[in-house]
């Protein structure tokens, strides 16, 4: 974290920096520039004034890190490792072997020790202090030299052996932040199989043009965003929408990048490459979620950065009362504001990259802070709480006919017509495995529905107008009040029957609800452009209250009127015509999202499949995200503030400040490590 702040004021020291945004996780740092005071080669000498290096844009795509396959047995070694080391420490101090080694080495051999051992640290400190920073390093590195000046030559040693393993533990800490993201990123193809001049060309996936068929055989992972033009297959689509059943895909389905195909091949047209890609945008907004930083994090960067200094100041104050160097030397030693800096980015980058691969794209901690604390949530109608689309919900045939008499008789009718509707009825003979009559003509009547002439007879289907009088039907108002619509069916200008359409409830939506006020939502409100008497019922059904025939700006309102009353909204759309309420919600969770470029940028947070089961999921996630921070941060105040205290009293022998350092980064590492092996449901897996 050191270097991070170093590496933020380099950048911000060069003029014309508009903006910037450091992105820890992704290891990259968004600089917005005035082209007419600077460019991209100053900001990268700056950085590389500073001691760091910038990579270049052709340089080889990050990879999974081969630590991150076994960093839990890594952890565990390095714990047991560090607490025997500990244990010899705290024993040779009890049993005084540090001073009888003290006098028994000769002062230059524990000098070259020293400077063998600490030397990468010591001159990181002297390029720092030549730059005017003072850095965690700085004050262990006085620690050490205070322990030489009075001849404690053994504590400087241990000293900075534990400066070395704070390094590695700070290291192998940012290294685990990034492990989610390393194992998305790992997860883009290199190379595609394209169609060139009539034979097969392996080429790099960024030489891949837009338009260009790419072949895709069983088992292998789809390089590119298209539409499949020929072939079958079943393909595997968790790294995009987190949902472990394969769909099947054939002419005219959209595949995405990065997604594989099992048990057959395609061919597929290019729409989309690289960062363009669905995948590729996924990524990009997890890198840059970091720069959306939750109130709790900002405040944990405030204090890192007037930590140092009141711990300069304490350690001032044990000398002018005690004038016992040692003392004042373990107060400098003892400090580790890396821990503090770490407490919420770690646990913030963890959830971010478990959710993404679980389907739930959180576009930054603030969102998830906002989550964990939310009461009151709204949610659109058409395509989110229902699938959008209408169905046949009943039957009811006249003149002796059955239900799928009449059935067929409609969709046969409707066989040639485009209105959603006539996709409805199609559908619903489709699902009951009917055969459909050819018509021997046909006529779709704008308004009013379609007439066509099956086997002689001529079938009608749709409203009341198709006929000129309409005396002999029954009154269909019951139906009507249930928000349905009404086709009727006539044979000759006979009514045989009836069909009622609606936009049905997507199966899932009650328990998903009943589990989020399990979670503690307590005012749950359905804010829809349909009329009362479709959203009444709808809403009454589910328990929750409803506010109907509302426009764009309508919804926006009722988002301000419980903002103003001091809640924290969370509203759920299709993240299309709801964007700007979305965006005016403390959090606007976009259903659907993948493949949808509108619905990932509205939205705070995008569901990349439309399962209301991941609303449920997503609270649970962020209360246990802020609970890790809320540990993270307790535990973090309390060892420091114990440490300081024993080591300005005295009681905390410097060669056991220095080893006890580094536990608080361990203790924030093996705490929000637990974040990437949650469950769906928001638990942890043990």
């Amino acid at each position: 974290m050191d270097c991070a702040r170093h590496v933020e004021r380099a950048i911000r020291s060069v003029p014309g920096v508009v903006s910037l945004e450091l992105l820890l996780s992704a290891r990259k740092a968004v600089v917005r520039l005035d082209p007419l005071q600077t460019g991209p080669d100053e900001v990268r000498t700056a950085v590389e004034n500073a001691g760091y290096t910038v990579e270049r844009e052709d340089e080889a795509p990050p990879v999974a890190s081969p630590l991150s396959g076994f960093s839990r047995r890594v952890l565990v070694l390095f714990g047991v490792v560090f607490g025997a080391v500990l244990f010899v420490v705290v024993i040779g101090e009890w049993l005084g072997l540090f001073e009888t080694a003290t006098t028994k080495v000769p002062w230059p051999l524990w000098l070259v020790a020293i400077l063998a051992g600490g030397w990468p640290v010591f001159s990181g400190v002297v390029k720092a202090t030549f730059r005017k920073r003072v850095t965690s390093h700085t004050l262990m590195t006085l620690g050490a030299l205070a322990a030489m000046a009075v001849g404690e030559w053994a504590a400087a040693v241990i000293v900075v052996f534990f400066m070395r393993v704070g390094e590695y533990v700070e290291t192998f800490t940012a290294e685990r932040a990034r492990q989610a993201l390393k194992e998305l990123t790992a997860l883009a193809p290199r190379t595609a199989r394209v169609e060139r001049e009539g034979a097969e060309v392996e080429v790099p996936v960024a030489q891949v043009r837009v338009g260009e068929t790419v072949v895709v055989r069983p088992g292998e992972t789809i390089p590119v965003d298209g539409e499949v033009i020929a072939g079958q297959a079943t393909v595997d689509q968790a790294t995009i929408t987190g949902e472990s059943m394969p769909v099947e895909a054939g002419p005219g389905t959209a595949v995405f990048a990065a997604t594989i195909a099992r048990l057959g091949s395609l061919r597929v047209r290019t729409t989309r490459v690289g960062s363009d890609t669905t995948f590729g945008r996924v990524i990009r907004l997890v890198e840059e979620a970091e720069a959306n930083r939750a109130d709790v994090q900002r405040f944990a960067d405030r204090f890192s950065g007037w930590y140092l200094p009141v711990v300069v100041g304490v350690a001032l104050g044990t000398w002018l009362l005690s004038r016992n160097p040692l003392a004042t030397a373990a107060v400098l030693v003892v400090v580790c504001s890396c821990s503090i800096a770490l407490a919420t980015p770690l646990a913030m980058i963890a959830s971010i990259g478990a959710g993404a691969r679980r389907g739930l794209l959180i576009k930054g901690g603030k969102h998830l802070e906002s989550l964990a604390r939310a009461d009151v949530l709204l949610l659109d109608k058409t395509g989110t709480l229902t699938l959008g689309k209408p169905q046949i919900t009943d039957i009811l045939p006249r003149e002796g006919l059955t239900a799928n008499e009449l059935l067929t008789l409609a969709a046969s009718a409707e066989r040639y017509s485009e209105h959603p509707l006539a996709e409805a009825v199609r559908d619903k003979a489709r699902e009951g495995g009917l055969r459909l009559l050819e018509p021997e003509r046909f006529e779709a009547i704008p308004g009013q529905g379609v007439k066509a002439v099956l086997n002689g007879e001529e079938i009608a289907v749709g409203s009341r107008r198709l006929l000129s009088s309409d005396s002999d039907l029954e009154s269909d108002d019951a139906i009507e009040l249930q928000g349905k619509t009404v086709l009727h069916v006539f044979c000759d200008g006979r009514l045989i029957g009836t069909l009622a359409a609606a936009d049905t409830l997507r199966p899932e939506v009650p328990e998903a609800l009943a589990e989020v006020r399990r979670r503690g939502i307590r005012q749950i409100e359905l804010l829809t452009g349909d009329n009362a008497q479709v959203a009444t019922p709808l809403a009454a059904a589910l328990g929750i209250a409803c506010r109907a025939n509302l426009l764009p700006e309508d919804k926006i309102a009722v988002v301000r009127e419980y903002q103003a009353r001091g809640h924290t909204v969370v509203m759920v759309g299709d993240g299309v015509n709801d964007a700007p309420a979305l965006a005016q919600a403390d959090v606007g969770i976009a259903m659907g999202a993948a493949g949808s470029d509108i619905a990932m940028e509205a939205a705070h947070v995008a569901l990349m499949r439309e399962d209301w089961r991941l609303i449920p999921e997503l609270f649970g996630i962020a209360r246990r995200t802020m609970g890790v921070v809320r540990l993270n941060l307790a535990f973090t105040a309390v060892y420091n503030l114990a440490g300081l205290v024993l080591a300005a009293s005295g009681l905390l022998p410097l060669t056991l400040a220095a080893a006890l350092q580094s536990i608080p980064d361990l203790g924030i590492l093996a705490n929000s490590s637990r974040l990437l092996r949650m469950r769906g449901n928001g638990s942890f897996v043990e």
